[in-house]
């Protein structure tokens, strides 16, 4: 009986929260259409910079309802989808961005719109081993910013932020070429390599991926290629913890039979 007292009550506070929310939208849906769009959205702002962020989503998506062809209806629908981004529900506001981006393609701050899709994408890249689709489609998605909008203030930004995604996925060509590297399957591992050389080449990586590639040809008796590599080394990173690696490996049994003394000038010592 106690039991059943209790499910009344609380079933009569859930009748009446749903109630209250329900009015609590319907005035401000009725106050709407007494003002201004341009009124509703300051209004709306005003919610959301004060963390009324449940109300400021009402008024947001009537403004939409109600000034279907306002300018004002339009920034609406970018805040839904910065409010989703806020709340990390990623997929809501790609949807939200790529309707705008198709709904609106001469939008004037579509460059805005384009880069908080490419964020949707970038932050969800958390590992270099992992998320590899994240990895490409957040690169492409920050060039389309670079590309259409190389001029705006978010195409530096977007450019830095390619950087760093480039080195995730060079590192993830690295460590697979290390595995293939240890289990002797050289051809993969120098195929992997070489992506990191010739599509990577501004990263981090790419003094190791030629010191690697060194090291493979070195292993299997190809001196001449194992010497190629470790010149590209000398030239372009004499520096290099790596190129002092590759001296090491075509130093360390006899000089004299491995370089001719134009090749050992070569090396820095």
């Amino acid at each position: 009986m106690f039991l059943k007292f209790l499910i009344n009550i609380t079933l009569c506070f859930f009748i009446l929260s749903c109630s209250s929310n329900l009015n609590n939208e319907n005035n401000m849906t009725q106050n709407i259409n007494k003002t201004s769009p341009q009124s509703a959205y300051i209004k709306a702002m005003q919610k959301f910079d004060n963390k009324n962020i449940a109300e400021s989503i009402i008024i947001f998506e009537n403004i939409i309802k109600i000034y279907p062809l306002s300018n004002e209806s339009i920034q609406s629908q970018i805040m839904l989808g910065f409010i989703d981004y806020s709340r990390l529900d990623y997929e809501s506001a790609i949807i939200k961005f790529t309707k705008l981006i198709k709904k609106y393609p001469s939008l004037k701050n579509a460059d805005y719109v384009y880069y908080m899709k490419a964020l949707c994408y970038y932050e969800q890249i958390s590992h270099e081993s992992l998320d590899g689709k994240y990895n490409y489609l957040a690169l492409e998605n920050l060039n389309q910013v670079i590309n259409r909008y190389p001029k705006s203030e978010y195409a530096k930004d977007s450019y830095q932020k390619i950087i760093l995604v480039n080195s995730n996925i060079a590192a993830k060509h690295m460590t697979i070429g290390r595995f293939y590297q240890k289990e002797e399957k050289y051809t993969a591992a120098l195929n992997r390599y070489r992506l990191v050389i010739e599509n990577f080449s501004e990263t981090k990586f790419t003094p190791e991926a030629v010191y690697r590639m060194s090291e493979i040809y070195y292993s299997i008796g190809m001196i001449e290629e194992s010497t190629k590599m470790a010149r590209i080394l000398a030239y372009n990173y004499p520096d290099s913890e790596w190129y002092k690696f590759s001296y090491n490996n075509l130093t360390k049994d006899n000089k004299k039979s491995i370089f001719s003394r134009s090749i050992s000038k070569f090396f820095i010592k």
